[in-house]
């Protein structure tokens, strides 16, 4: 249930590009482009925080779970973010 991981203190991670999270993104989510979620995955650890991904079907979100579970972090793929924006909402 993402609204409950939302109430526990979850963060949203959007995976999309930068332009396409400037088209419109869920309020306080983080823009961190697939390409560069290895490269951030420690920084996102420190925040000691459960993890949702999103991205624009899915699929992004889901790679980026699998990167940012290897790296020791709790993480959901939250699918397509305007479906769990209204899941979380």
């Amino acid at each position: 249930d993402f609204k409950s991981l939302m109430d526990q203190g979850a963060m949203i991670v959007d995976v999309r590009t930068t332009n396409e999270f400037a088209s419109g993104h869920i309020r306080g989510a983080v823009n961190v482009p697939l390409d560069s979620i290895r490269s951030k995955a420690a920084e996102l650890k420190k925040k000691n925080k459960v993890i949702i991904t999103c991205c624009r079907s899915g699929n992004r979100s889901s790679i980026a779970k699998g990167i940012l579970t290897s790296a020791g972090i709790t993480a959901y793929n939250g699918g397509a973010w305007d479906s769990l924006e209204r899941k979380i909402l």
